[in-house]
């Protein structure tokens, strides 16, 4: 086997043209890892924000960027054995994916849902690690209950109003165009709001008569944060996975007081590959038979090759796309 590959390094922080292709040496796996063949490398935020300056990889992480890819086991470390060298996979990621291969720990792979190609493959880890562990786990949400996602149309949102509703939820969406709450509302969604015309705490209490929604999962931040207190339920809880309104701002915490609110959060990339097995196991007795049937899936936007990962970048600030952006590593 080659001892060198092709991947995507970050020559300085900065904007998408930071993004080169390079030469590595193939990593090596550890114990309970395997080396992956990279098919396909999923492009996600905390890949930009990374790219940026902003979000630097965890201790012992590869630089290179990259949270979840699919391919197939190409070698396998020592004491690793729930996988068989051949098998296709997808796995999440620390860092590492814009690669030819990378070393993942076996209890963070899954096997490629059935008659998936690898750009889906690789367009479901992150964001249905994401979704499973915040809207599920941390928000507690249930049948009957309200969910409101906010960017509906991003990776998180599509597989959000997706999940929501296959497990029983009421689901409304933000989204910034009427393309775009038209395709919230084909995914699922019970009502879309666009949100540059019509106001989300007025439309949430009027889809719920008057009573809020149980959960909401927020990426924006900022002025939403007061909002969505006015938005939220009796007992309501507030997921945080980002800022990109803003980390800061004035809030009136006596809502969250009067209403009994819990706002949590979570970042993912940092947890520890115990937690994400643990992820994995459920969302393998969970939600994997769905995505088999199709009953949930990625949606996808474009696919770049990885030699034009800076194009994937570019795509993914400009707001423009719908669902998953990702790379064809070959």
């Amino acid at each position: 086997m080659t001892e060198t590959m092709k991947a995507i390094e970050i020559a300085e922080p900065g904007g998408p043209r930071a993004l080169r292709m390079t030469e590595r040496p193939v990593p090596e796996p550890g114990p309970g890892e395997m080396l992956l063949r990279v098919k396909c490398a999923g492009v996600n935020r905390p890949d930009v924000l990374q790219r940026m300056g902003s979000y630097p990889p965890p201790p012992g992480a590869p630089d290179i960027p990259g949270l979840e890819v699919s391919g197939t086991v190409e070698a396998l470390g020592p004491g690793a054995s729930r996988f068989a060298v051949g098998d296709a996979v997808c796995a999440l990621l620390p860092g590492g994916g814009y690669a030819e291969f990378a070393t993942v720990h076996e209890t963070n792979a899954l096997p490629v849902p059935g008659g998936f190609t690898f750009s889906e493959a690789a367009a479901v880890p992150e964001t249905y690690f994401t979704v499973w562990h915040n809207v599920f786990q941390r928000g507690g949400l249930q049948p009957g209950e309200t969910l409101l996602v906010h960017g509906g149309t991003s990776g998180i949102g599509t597989t959000a109003i997706q999940l929501a509703k296959a497990f029983g939820a009421t689901v409304i969406a933000t989204a910034g165009s009427a393309d775009k709450c038209a395709v919230c509302e084909k995914l699922g969604a019970d009502r879309a709001i666009n949100y540059r015309e019509e106001d989300f705490v007025e439309v949430t209490k009027e889809v719920t008569d008057g009573k809020g929604a149980e959960v909401i999962l927020d990426m924006v931040g900022g002025d939403y944060i007061t909002r969505n207190y006015k938005a939220a339920a009796v007992e309501g809880r507030i997921v945080q996975i980002a800022f990109l309104g803003g980390a800061k701002t004035e809030a009136n915490f006596t809502l969250l007081m009067v209403k009994r609110l819990t706002h949590t959060g979570s970042t993912l990339r940092a947890r520890s590959v115990e937690f994400k097995a643990a992820l994995a196991a459920d969302l393998l007795d969970k939600v994997w038979p769905l995505l088999a049937d199709r009953k949930v899936q990625p949606v996808m936007d474009l696919i770049y090759p990885l030699s034009e990962a800076w194009r994937a970048h570019e795509r993914m600030e400009e707001g423009s796309h719908i669902g998953k952006i990702v790379l064809d590593v070959g």
